[in-house]
């Protein structure tokens, strides 16, 4: 099946037939311990609660469903959570998947990859540079290479999350997404957009891996030597391309969040709602309480977008 080039509402649409049931109509509900503390009625959409833990299935699958069954097999890279829903998405459709990681991965997602069925190869120092290996090996074996963002459906199944969310009865003012590549706040915004467009869809990046808010102010790709951040799930280095495309018209803003403010709103969703999530799962949450004066008295969704956290990391992190 043809892969379209561009993100398509009417697709958004198609794709919540098509995912696996497992990832869709995830809990979304008002927090009111924490819609107290920050003064926001803040809507809790929590994408934990599935077999990998993140919401990275929804394009995952919605992306094998479009894919041509005749491939060689496909390659990524991936700091984990992609990986382990193109594995999931592999595994259900006895597909070949190889990810290539950073050589310090966090090992929880490295070790769900693997017992997913995919071949892990650990290469680079960061994503990537994990990126380029896996794009070699994809040239090497004629694979498909497979980048998250730079393929539509991937963008049309993440956006499933803002065809539930306008489901709720009462309209949301802003929803607040972690941003990484952009395949997420590229669907929900061009849901959003066309369903709901008084609706604020602001972005948000870790401090220490400001590419994507650089490139998106900057309207081209800017990329940064470096990255130190503990939210691997949103730790950009070189922006793609086709992700700021679609963010142009889609996009109302992007926030930077300190590491500091994230451990703070892991702890707060652990203690106020009980959920464990990994340092990018929790940048949404940072980013609603740094703009709550701004934000103050409006109802506010949340994406809580990953709960990979390795346990030596949830003890120093979070307790």
């Amino acid at each position: 099946m043809p892969v379209a080039p561009r993100i398509s509402v009417e697709r958004i649409a198609q794709a919540y037939g098509f995912i696996d049931p497992v990832f869709l109509d995830s809990p979304q509900y008002l927090s009111e311990p924490i819609s107290h503390r920050l003064s926001l009625d803040v809507v809790l959409k929590v994408e934990t609660i599935n077999p990998i833990r993140s919401f990275k299935g929804r394009g995952t699958d919605y992306l094998l469903h479009r894919l041509d069954p005749h491939e060689q097999g496909y390659v990524c890279a991936s700091a984990g959570n992609f990986g382990q829903g193109l594995a999931y998405a592999g595994r259900k459709r006895h597909r070949h998947v190889t990810v290539f990681a950073a050589r310090n991965a966090n090992s929880l997602k490295v070790e769900r990859m693997r017992a997913l069925g995919a071949e892990v190869v650990l290469a680079g120092e960061d994503f990537d540079e994990a990126k380029a290996h896996a794009r070699a090996r994809a040239e090497a074996t004629h694979a498909t290479f497979v980048e998250d963002r730079s393929l539509a459906p991937i963008a049309e199944g993440a956006g499933t999350i803002a065809l539930e969310l306008t489901g709720m009865q009462q309209r949301l003012d802003a929803v607040v997404v972690p941003l990484g590549d952009g395949a997420l706040i590229s669907g929900i915004g061009a849901w959003m957009r066309d369903k709901s467009p008084g609706t604020k869809v602001i972005g948000v990046v870790a401090d220490g891996a400001p590419a994507m808010d650089l490139s998106w102010r900057a309207h081209r790709v800017v990329s940064t030597a470096t990255i130190s951040t503990i939210a691997d799930g949103i730790a950009v280095r070189e922006p793609v391309a086709e992700g700021l495309r679609e963010m142009e018209n889609n996009v109302d803003d992007v926030v930077r969040v300190t590491d500091d403010e994230i451990i703070d709103s892991m702890r707060m969703l652990l203690n106020d709602a009980g959920l464990v999530t990994e340092p990018a799962g929790a940048a949404g949450l940072a980013a609603a309480a740094k703009l709550r004066g701004e934000l103050e008295g409006q109802r506010v969704s949340v994406i809580v977008t990953g709960g990979n956290i390795a346990p030596d990391d949830l003890r120093r992190l979070l307790f």
